[in-house]
């Protein structure tokens, strides 16, 4: 798929500073999704594997259990997802994704971050079809093969399988993702997962550089210091 998922997909702890947001980020996260599926990893897959993530992004545990704890009380804020699409600098397609309280607050939050670094917030679709919806699993085995066999026994739908350097990455659709994962275990065993999540990915770049990609990096920073921001994803190639 020549995905370079990795690199559209923006890092929210680029630095030692940014800890803080990613402990934040994750803690949110788990909160509404042990809410929404229950507090018990076996019994909500989607929960499992968010503690997965956190564990490898060294959430420390003493947030996951708070997040947890929250969650188990069944008060607390009651957050939802919002997505903002629109062109950032330079023209590239950027989707924001959130988890808010505030729906009104986010929305004009995100937009201020659009409108003063010469981005154009737009529609919902405005840029989503120019990019797929797809989960990422990344691991080090060296037969494709086998690994392509162990899926289709267990009717996953494969979108696409590649092999470099040891590694083996799978695309599935969104709905696949713990169909594929259960299958992967089932057939390899306990997997260290390289890549283990869902995420949009851009069908083709957008090049940028000199004033746009300074403005670019300014976008960026302004998205990443919004709490109610999860992720962002962009087609932008610098």
């Amino acid at each position: 798929m020549g995905r370079a998922y990795q690199n559209r997909k923006v890092s929210m702890a680029k630095t030692s500073d940014a800890k803080a947001k990613v402990y934040s980020k994750y803690g949110r996260e788990l909160y509404v999704c042990a809410k929404a599926g229950g507090i018990d990893p076996d019994g909500n897959l989607a929960l499992r594997g968010l503690i997965e993530r956190a564990k490898k992004a060294q959430v420390p545990a003493h947030v996951i259990e708070k997040a947890l704890d929250k969650a188990k009380g069944g008060g607390g804020e009651d957050f939802a997802p919002a997505r903002y699409e629109g062109f950032g600098p330079g023209g590239c397609m950027v989707i924001v994704d959130c988890l808010t309280d505030n729906p009104n607050r986010t929305f004009n939050d995100v937009r201020q971050c659009f409108t003063k670094t010469k981005a154009k917030i737009g529609i919902q679709g405005a840029v989503s079809h120019m990019f797929d919806h797809s989960a990422i699993m990344a691991f080090a085995h060296a037969d494709e093969d086998t690994v392509l066999e162990a899926l289709l026994a267990a009717d996953v739908d494969v979108s696409d399988i590649e092999s470099e350097d040891g590694k083996i990455t799978v695309f599935t659709p969104p709905a696949d993702y713990f169909k594929a994962k259960q299958a992967l275990t089932d057939a390899f065993g306990e997997i260290d997962f390289d890549v283990d999540e869902i995420q949009f990915l851009p069908r083709s770049v957008t090049a940028i550089s000199g004033d746009d990609l300074v403005l670019f990096d300014k976008f960026l920073d302004m998205l990443n210091e919004l709490d109610d921001v999860q992720n962002i994803y962009h087609d932008a190639e610098v």
